[in-house]
């Protein structure tokens, strides 16, 4: 997906959930996803393309990181760097909060009405989002929206997956609200990137062979051949308890 069809995604799952009345919870690692968020979100906002509501910055990690993100703002592309010059904070607008404190993080639920919640972890494995996850999956006129890679046997990969019913911090709950994902947030590199960085590793010299060691097995097999076929080095998917001797 490019980034006019994620933004898109993004506005209109959060709109019919504001139409609704529901609130928008968005899993999200703390470093690249949510700042891309943040970002996406401003503009939206202050272009008027996206209804003002409470939008809550719900990770301590994350806050701080967004605030390493600004310390370096040479290295942002030449549209950021623009929007900056301009004098447009990237990473706030208004009806944002950043809630640090746990107490501020339990205070979200007394906000009435639609409101967004980006929390971590990306894949509901720990963190705020599974105290949100709890209390809004059950509700109908709610959204749970990926933005990012759910590994197989996660909490969020069985709500993408459709399963009706969860355990999360040791109770059942059951997912009645919309799910919806956008995958053009991902951090990591795709195949036609690894590729190219294999290819010239191999020209340095020194590349004798690749373990690909990251992602599903049926992904990395193919990622694996596609090294062996188009890169002519030497590559294996390993497997539990394979040893190498190197």
């Amino acid at each position: 997906e490019n980034n006019v069809n994620r933004k898109d995604i993004l506005r209109q799952a959060i709109e019919e959930t504001v139409h609704r009345g529901g609130t928008v919870i968005i899993p999200t690692f703390a470093i690249e996803r949510t700042q891309e968020l943040l970002y996406e979100l401003n503009e939206m906002i202050e272009h008027e393309h996206l209804s003002k509501i409470p939008i809550f910055l719900d990770s301590p990690l994350a806050i701080k990181l967004t605030k390493v993100y600004k310390n370096y703002e040479q290295y942002f592309n030449k549209k950021v760097l623009h929007d900056i010059r301009a004098g447009d904070d990237i990473f706030n607008f208004p009806g944002l909060h950043l809630t640090f404190s746990a107490q501020e993080s339990r205070a979200i639920n007394d906000v009435r009405g639609p409101k967004v919640i980006i929390a971590g972890s990306g894949m509901s494995l720990g963190g705020r989002i599974l105290y949100h996850e709890v209390r809004y999956l059950p509700d109908p006129n709610s959204t749970i929206l990926f933005v990012g890679y759910q590994v197989e046997g996660s909490p969020g990969r069985q709500i993408m997956d459709g399963k009706k019913e969860v355990r999360l911090l040791g109770q059942h709950v059951a997912v009645n609200c919309q799910v919806r994902s956008i995958e053009g947030y991902s951090a990591h590199a795709d195949q036609a990137m690894i590729l190219d960085w294999v290819g010239k590793a191999k020209e340095d010299g020194n590349l004798k062979k690749v373990f690909v060691t990251h992602g599903e097995y049926h992904s990395s097999s193919v990622l694996s051949q596609k090294i062996k076929d188009k890169i002519k080095i030497d590559s294996v998917v390993p497997a539990m308890g394979d040893s190498f001797e190197l």
